[in-house]
């Protein structure tokens, strides 16, 4: 128990040391104190299964709700237990003005993000040079530089693999809202990111 106390201590050290002063998930935490999307402005694109963008839409309050549904399950007598999921259906509330979106690709950028549009076509090509670039090691240093955040570039590509746009920061962290139906959350430099039904790759910088 005190050697893995020891190596999580060390682990969470080394993170510490090469994540910079900015704490990925103290800046989620801080976006979410702040009323999630609710008082931040937003840009929301909406785009097709081809990354064409169909609707721009701008506000000073956003928020977005997930829809729920009742279920039935029934335990080992029979009896019907009920219960609630969510729905694909998303609402999306702007300035007091509501879309109720279902299927749609939709990016939600905090105002301060700039994407980047340029897409090069890269290969990635990696070398090990020490036992921090050990696989086993790596996972856990990942795994805790993750919350931390670290220097990252996001690719968004539609649901069919068309690439839309992308953004990188040097402090870039994600999480999976538990409220919200097919969306992830992430934090790039202190701006908020929501990405709603569509393919994304989240890739170290030192790769590219």
């Amino acid at each position: 128990m005190k050697k893995k106390k020891f190596i999580t201590a060390v682990l969470l050290s080394f993170t510490l040391l090469t994540s910079g002063c900015s704490i990925g998930g103290l800046n989620s935490v801080i976006n979410e104190l702040h009323g999630s999307l609710v008082g931040n402005s937003y840009t929301i694109d909406t785009y097709d299964n081809y990354g064409n963008k169909t609707l721009e839409t701008t506000g000073k309050k956003i928020s977005i709700t997930g829809n729920k549904i009742e279920t039935v399950s029934y335990d080992d007598t029979g009896k019907a237990i009920k219960g609630y999921d969510l729905s694909s259906v998303i609402t999306i509330t702007i300035d007091g003005k509501e879309i109720e979106s279902c299927g749609d690709t939709c990016i939600f950028m905090q105002d301060g993000l700039n994407p980047e549009v340029d897409f090069i076509e890269e290969a990635i090509q990696s070398s090990s040079a020490g036992l921090t670039d050990n696989a086993a090691v790596a996972r856990y240093i990942n795994k805790y530089k993750n919350y931390f955040g670290k220097s990252r570039i996001v690719v968004i590509k539609s649901q069919l693999g068309q690439p839309i746009t992308a953004f990188s920061g040097d402090n870039v962290y994600w999480e999976i809202p538990e409220d919200l139906p097919k969306m992830t959350k992430l934090m790039i430099d202190g701006k908020a990111l929501y990405i709603h039904r569509a393919n994304y790759q989240i890739i170290d910088s030192d790769l590219l």
